[in-house]
């Protein structure tokens, strides 16, 4: 027997890989929660002989740069959306459409 809506059932393949994908991230992303052994003993021997600052300075960093693809992903879809915005100005006539 033949499908009577194709799309629907693309559309339910598409939502399958999702969660697929969805749970293979949070079930693999255990290991990303590790530091490198460097690091890691690096900042456990300042943070024994009483030296935080290190420590402190690294996460900080670490917080820098987690935070420049998603400013870089925010900066982009606010020009994106801009754009979206003035392409309906000039389709519609100098009134966007709602």
């Amino acid at each position: 027997m033949k499908n009577p809506n194709p799309s629907a059932a693309s559309a339910n393949i598409k939502y399958v890989k999702g969660i697929f994908l969805m749970l293979m991230f949070l079930i693999l992303s255990g290991d990303l929660l590790a530091q490198c052994a460097m690091c890691r003993s690096t900042l456990e021997n300042n943070y024994s002989n009483g030296n935080p600052g290190i420590a402190a300075g690294i996460n900080t960093g670490i917080l820098y740069l987690l935070s420049m693809p998603y400013l870089a992903v925010l900066v982009i879809g606010y020009l994106w959306y801009k754009s979206s915005k003035n392409a309906q100005k000039k389709l519609f006539g100098g009134t966007a459409a709602r």
